[in-house]
């Protein structure tokens, strides 16, 4: 058994369940629950520096004492059982007892609280998911979705399809078949992975993508952090541009900033970076060193939607533009209140590469334009189906 005062809860691997005698104050926190999922995919997947063969996420529940449930949630990269064990242990006792309505306040409670320990990574995973339900249940008690509480921009945003993942056995004609589905579909916008091939290799894949979607169409390229130096990016960036790629996903790891900005100053087209940073902290050294001219914060990585929102706003006193990272479900609301965003990034199901969307009640889904509707429900739009949940659940 674990006590925290009056918080008793009985220990579980990878599964942490805290509660508080319910009270009578309105949006008073009475119940905090994290538990990991495993998803599998039905063949093996990969991108330029990793192969998968499921996904796994942390998902985090908080219940008031009048009876609201929030919902969050991260992609675990085999940590989503220690994430679920970081929301009980770390998180639960900030704020069990609060209220969920006082998110800038139970941020920094759980920020500040643990900052010795860690400030980005596993930990702030954590807090994203405990972050994410208190908007959720910030919303509902006002009975607003969640992009109206919060300012409310868009009643739609854009999406784009991606995709161009390696798989064995898939050639340039799979991948020219993916990308006119995706066009089909109606996106003008599509994204590819490069970076496990050598150069000659990916310019042979991307002038297939290039010449199947045709020169009035957006081709956005992702290498995943795999070239080991900003010469070995060049390199590749600038054989690359022939074929007129938008921006140049991570073309090397997110901490090599210096060698980012390098890359940034020297290609035609931008860097984009983000998907794995942490705070705003680490953004504004993105921004002023230069690193990259478009930013992709995930929500579910950065601290959640309270510091999502800061380096929204941080990027949009540069003038730089937000195209979140993956989790489309929720972004979608995000990008729908800020002024500076681009495109969400959008995965179809049956290519086998997300699939969040198997365990969500009412996923989001691009129209015949590549718009994606906002949710009109309160809270942030991402309800969870609790049946399909538990036939993924990690004991």
């Amino acid at each position: 058994m674990i006590v925290y005062g009056q918080q008793v809860a009985p220990m579980r691997e990878h599964h942490t369940h805290y509660m508080l005698p319910l009270r009578s104050a309105r949006m008073r926190i009475t119940d905090v629950e994290s538990f990991a999922v495993k998803i599998p995919l039905e063949t093996p997947v990969s991108f330029s520096n990793r192969t998968l063969h499921y996904r796994d996420h942390a998902i985090t529940y908080v219940r008031t004492a009048d009876g609201l449930e929030g919902v969050g949630y991260s992609l675990g990269y085999d940590g989503a059982a220690q994430i679920a064990d970081t929301v009980g242990s770390l998180l639960a006792p900030h704020v069990l007892g609060e209220d969920a309505r006082d998110t800038t306040r139970l941020w920094h409670a759980m920020y500040d609280g643990n900052v010795q320990i860690g400030r980005a990574g596993l930990l702030l995973r954590a807090i994203s998911t405990v972050d994410m339900a208190l908007w959720d249940l910030k919303a509902k008690g006002a009975a607003q979705p969640l992009y109206k509480l919060l300012g409310g921009h868009a009643d739609a945003v854009p999406s784009y399809a991606s995709g161009g993942y390696y798989r064995d056995e898939k050639g340039h004609e799979a991948l020219r078949a993916e990308m006119r589905r995706y066009v089909d579909a109606g996106h003008d916008v599509v994204k590819m992975k490069v970076g496990r091939l050598d150069i000659a290799g990916e310019r042979a894949r991307i002038a297939a993508v290039r010449d199947e979607i045709g020169d009035d169409r957006t081709l956005l390229i992702d290498a995943n952090g795999v070239y080991p130096n900003s010469v070995e990016a060049i390199r590749a960036g600038q054989a690359f541009a022939e074929y007129d790629p938008y921006l140049f996903e991570e073309p090397v790891m997110i901490d090599r900033v210096p060698a980012m900005a390098e890359v940034n100053a020297a290609l035609p087209y931008p860097v984009a970076t983000g998907e794995l940073e942490g705070t705003r902290h680490a953004f504004a050294h993105l921004l002023d060193s230069g690193a990259a001219s478009i930013l992709q914060p995930d929500v579910t990585v950065c601290g959640g939607i309270t510091e999502w929102l800061r380096i929204a706003h941080l990027a949009s006193a540069y003038d730089v533009l937000i195209a979140p990272h993956y989790n489309w479900n929720i972004h979608a609301s995000l990008v729908g209140a800020i002024e500076n965003g681009t495109w969400i990034e959008y995965f179809y199901r049956d290519m086998d590469v997300k699939v969040f969307d198997d365990i969500v009640s009412a996923p989001l889904a691009p129209d015949s334009e590549g718009m994606i509707p906002l949710p009109q429900t309160p809270g942030h739009g991402v309800p969870l189906d609790a049946a399909a949940i538990e036939g993924f659940r990690v004991a």
